[in-house]
């Protein structure tokens, strides 16, 4: 029955009070349809991965760029910091949807460069992950090749020849633009990571990966689980042998922040006298990378 005051309402208002909330239920199912969509469309995309096994070729390639091409990568000069941005496009343009397939997410870094993050979930996603990291800056005046040209190489492949798998444990590939500047946010750039990492299984710090055919891993946690995954990889050798009785090493400023970091490397630490500029036999950095993968399935839970 129409009261007067409904004969008085005009049709369009009448109009509006029936469409408003259709209109709201229709919108609101598009948008989670679009939602569920766009979830599907990342997950397929995720899936769409190229993996490449490690090769010598590539290897040489990818370390004759950074170390040739780019060269200098840090924020000492107006040409390091280009270089040290020319850097970063060359990781996201390796992993990205063009090349392997992966997403790419970055970070703002404390300073003007991102930290550069993959990811292969694990069937057990909400289990702590295992983090593979590595810095892709160099020391001023210096090409950077062990520190960390053969570093960001050999995690580049790494992570190109997981990229199909599915391990156990989620396994997440990060780049930090600040570890062998001393005059850098190093600081800075590893509490960025640790926000990322929350409590991971192990962090993994790849660096001078070419001085010799398998793994030297060090790490100040001797509990660290990488540690007792390395039978027939290498070898565990002192925190203090590693790093030359300093603690300014990637891994060791992870551990200083309360994480199970360990250090990756074929070699000590390069002290600030070395000229860090002599690329090594290609065939060694894939051999040690091979060693790195195999470290990194075994950490992962994959067979």
């Amino acid at each position: 029955m129409m009261t007067e005051e409904t004969e008085k309402r005009p049709r369009w208002v009448v109009v509006l009070l029936v469409i408003l909330p259709l209109w709201l239920v229709v919108s609101g199912g598009v948008a989670v349809w679009h939602l569920l969509h766009r979830e599907q469309e990342k997950e397929r995309m995720e899936q769409e991965r190229f993996a490449q096994s490690v090769s010598e070729s590539a290897l040489a390639d990818d370390l004759r760029k950074l170390v040739e091409i780019i060269g200098e990568r840090n924020a000492a000069t107006e040409g390091a910091a280009k270089n040290l941005t020319r850097a970063a496009a060359m990781i996201e343009g390796s992993l990205g949807p063009a090349n392997t397939g992966f997403s790419v997410s970055r970070t703002q870094g404390p300073a003007d460069w991102p930290l550069l993050h993959v990811r292969i979930t694990g069937t057990n996603p909400e289990s702590p992950a295992l983090w593979v990291v590595c810095s892709y800056d160099s020391r001023p005046g210096s090409p950077g090749v062990e520190a960390n040209a053969t570093g960001v190489a050999a995690t580049l492949a790494a992570a190109q020849a997981l990229a199909t798998e599915k391990p156990a444990t989620s396994v997440h590939f990060a780049f930090l633009p600040h570890a062998n500047d001393p005059d850098s946010p190093v600081l800075e750039t590893a509490d960025k990571l640790v926000k990322l990492a929350g409590s991971p299984a192990a962090i993994l710090c790849v660096e001078a990966m070419g001085a010799g055919n398998q793994l030297w891993l060090s790490s100040r946690d001797t509990a660290a689980m990488p540690l007792a995954k390395v039978s027939g990889l290498g070898s565990v050798r002192g925190a203090e042998v590693v790093c030359l009785g300093e603690d300014v090493d990637l891994a060791s400023v992870f551990f200083q922040m309360g994480l199970p970091a360990v250090r990756v490397s074929t070699r000590p630490q390069v002290i600030a006298r070395e000229a860090d500029a002599t690329p090594p036999a290609a065939a060694t950095l894939a051999s040690s990378t091979g060693c790195l993968v195999e470290l990194i399935r075994r950490c992962a839970g994959l067979p």
